[in-house]
């Protein structure tokens, strides 16, 4: 039998008597569940209001309670907004109410989980009571605390002079600093003592708060210890150098703390710790032979929280990589007298030819992202340049779902004049990434090292004269090793990761460079070869098997150009300008591009190029 709650005070009697009956009921018996009301109708709730759930705590003992403190104010809100005496016999209208039978187990639960909660919300705004009066009666409450809001609004220059994380070492013991970062963890020594490891981008340093009269308070310990894991800090103190290693921090010091303050809380829960994110693939694998289960965060936890993961000390340590790999790139460049440009990113027309592009509509015309700077700087080549070279983001909208495409990533582009041959093109690749490979192992094996902490990888094979093969040699390796591959096609991924195997078996290298591909797999612009047209004076380079650069000598010649361009289904008046351009006078150039991230990716043995794209555009992600 099953009684439902009708809409007048009358049926609310019945209702709790009725339930009271129920509660009383023996185990085993038939009936023992009882219908309630989920909500009670009522007129639309006033700006600020909140529409409680009518069921949010009952027990054997507290009926009355629930009914004074659920049931009668909704009714009586409906009779005030009702004109007409309530109908004690109408049912509840099914747009306003919705019933739902709750066992007596699951009310017990139910009163038992509100009376927790409740208990909780009493001792935490008595301990926030008794914290603020006794920080109010600490003689120390200036030197800890939350910094307001007021006092971070460019208020005051006070002159004080920050020590970064990095640089902190035995030569500055007894001095005193001041340092900010992130609050990595807490740890509380009984009720007088904590520790706090600060860290800012890879450096970690080990503070100490010890209680002592007159420069460190219970109290101010106490505060450490509730910071939120990665809250902002400022840590006063004096450096001092322990008689033991530090285990745990890159700092060999620590700093006894006389003044710490919060100015950038983080909340309690993260959607990731840290400490997980920054976790090796084998130390898991270690912890699981050992019965142990670590956590393993997942890619898509890592890019949807991005702002968190690249606090981690090897995607620190990737992205200044990578801004080394950059500003190498730029000086070499520099050096040869090469001069830097920046191209439009809004085109008419594809700059590579096919369909794998982003379309948009420019003030009512037809347009496009561009695929590279390709046109443009060849463009620029027309226009009197000699050699030119560009940094910035290509955009392809090819929906591939592999480890090393993205649909935004950032080019590092070269074009140049040619005297004689193509090869002096393949020259200056040789020399730039030989430079860039020496600069990183000898200048940035600090990186390196914090790279392959998590992400352990063997070092990079390269010669300082780079190989040079042709397009026929690899193809010959190939089939000579027993893989069936197309004579005048491009290289899939298996066969790029089968040639680079054979490459450095015979030639013990990792990086080289394969030249004269067949004519058909290379864009409209590649210059044919002189004595066989069926192949082109274009080449690519790889690293670890995976390729890294395309270029190639460039048509310069206007009819040849606008031909190619036909053929592969280009709607020329979308690119006139570019062709126009060769009409009044040029010079025989070439060039080539290649992707920042994926050198990177490659160079330090990473799965995914994602790892190395700060906010990585793949077909799926668009967002943070």
């Amino acid at each position: 039998m099953s009684t439902h709650l009708k809409s007048g005070p009358f049926e609310a009697a019945l209702f709790l008597g009725h339930l009271a009956d129920r509660l009383k009921t023996p185990a085993g018996s038939r009936s023992t569940r009882v219908p309630l009301l989920r909500r009670c109708p009522r007129s639309p709730p006033s700006p600020g209001e909140e529409r409680r759930p009518l069921l949010q705590q009952i027990s054997r003992s507290g009926i009355t309670r629930f009914y004074f403190r659920h049931f009668a104010p909704r009714l009586a809100c409906q009779m005030e907004n009702t004109s007409s005496a309530v109908n004690p016999a109408s049912e509840i209208s099914s747009g306003y109410c919705e019933s739902m039978v709750i066992s007596k187990k699951q009310l017990k639960k139910e009163a038992l989980k509100a009376e927790k909660l409740r208990r909780k919300q009493e001792e935490a705004a008595t301990s926030a009571a008794a914290s603020a009066n006794s920080v109010e009666g600490d003689p120390l409450a200036g030197h800890y605390g939350h910094v307001p809001l007021e006092d971070l609004q460019s208020k005051v220059i006070t002159g004080r002079k920050w020590t970064e994380i990095g640089s902190l070492d035995a030569e500055l013991a007894d001095e005193t600093v001041l340092i900010r970062g992130y609050a990595q963890t807490m740890r509380a020594v009984g009720k007088n003592m904590s520790f706090l490891v600060v860290r800012r981008s890879s450096a970690t340093v080990q503070c100490v708060l010890t209680v002592k009269e007159g420069l460190v308070s219970g109290q101010m310990v106490k505060f450490c210890n509730s910071l939120a894991r990665e809250s902002m800090v400022e840590v006063y103190g004096v450096v001092t150098v322990p008689m033991e290693p530090i285990k745990g921090t890159t700092q060999q010091v620590e700093i006894q703390v006389r003044k710490l303050y919060c100015i950038g809380r983080a909340v309690p829960s993260l959607p990731m710790n840290i400490e997980d994110a920054a976790r090796s693939e084998e130390d898991i694998k270690e912890a699981e032979k050992d019965g142990n289960k670590l956590v393993r965060v997942n890619q898509d936890t890592r890019l949807n929280n991005r702002y968190l993961d690249l606090r981690t000390s090897a995607n620190q340590a990737i992205f200044q990589l990578e801004c080394s790999v950059e500003d190498v790139f730029r000086s070499f460049l520099r050096s040869e007298n090469f001069v830097g440009i920046h191209t439009p990113k809004l085109i008419a027309g594809a700059s590579e030819g096919g369909a794998s592009v982003f379309k948009l509509d420019y003030h009512g015309q037809p347009a496009c992202l561009a695929q590279s700077p390709q046109l443009h700087k060849q463009m620029a080549l027309s226009s009197g340049f000699r050699r030119v070279f560009e940094i910035g983001p290509v955009f392809r909208a090819e929906d591939s779902n592999t480890h090393r495409h993205l649909c935004e990533f950032i080019g590092l582009d070269v074009e140049m004049e040619i005297n004689e041959h193509y090869f002096e093109v393949l020259d200056i690749v040789d020399r730039l990434f030989v430079t860039i490979f020496d600069y990183l192992n000898e200048k940035c094996k600090n990186l390196l090292d914090e790279i392959n902490k998590q992400f352990p990888f063997k070092p990079l094979k390269y010669l300082h004269k780079t190989l040079l093969l042709t397009f026929e040699e690899g193809i010959k390796m190939l089939k000579d090793a027993g893989v069936e591959i197309d004579p005048f096609g491009d290289l899939n991924t298996e066969s790029e990761r089968a040639l680079g195997r054979l490459v450095f078996e015979k030639y013990a290298t990792e990086f080289y460079i394969l030249h004269r591909y067949p004519l058909a797999v290379r864009p409209f612009y590649t210059m044919p070869c002189y004595d066989n047209q069926l192949y082109s004076n274009s080449f690519d380079v790889f690293i670890r098997g995976e390729e890294i650069i395309s270029g190639a000598q460039r048509v310069h010649e206007p009819d040849l150009l606008t031909a190619r361009a036909e053929a592969r289904g280009i709607d020329v008046s979308t690119i006139s300008a570019y062709i126009n351009s060769f009409r009044y006078g040029s010079f025989p150039h070439g060039g080539f591009g290649v992707g920042l991230e994926r050198v990177v990716m490659l160079f330090c043995g990473l799965s995914n190029i994602r790892q190395t794209s700060l906010f990585p555009r793949d077909p799926h992600r668009l967002v943070p």
